[in-house]
């Protein structure tokens, strides 16, 4: 499975709307995470368990969801995580 696929599957916990996963590592070509195999990924998901909680508080939901895959599989991840209404209101 690859990584964008095992990203996926880790983060159904938070029962996403939404998830869309760019892989940025051809971006970051020749930086220290690219080098040793972790990739550079940039994050939008849409879940209704973000309702009333902070920018903070999703991020850390989300990075709970894919603990084992830090620092292994994912070198930088950059996270835009929404509630349906608010995805709603910008799309």
């Amino acid at each position: 499975m690859n990584t964008i696929e095992l990203m996926k599957q880790k983060l159904a916990i938070l029962e996403p709307a939404v998830i869309r996963i760019a892989d940025e590592s051809a971006r970051h070509a020749g930086h220290e995470g690219a080098k040793a195999g972790g990739g550079h990924y940039l994050l939008t998901i849409v879940s209704h368990r973000f309702i009333s909680k902070s920018a903070l508080a999703r991020h850390r939901l989300v990075y709970d969801a894919l603990r084992e895959m830090m620092h292994k599989n994912i070198h930088a991840l950059s996270v835009k995580a929404y509630t349906p209404e608010e995805f709603d209101s910008i799309h």
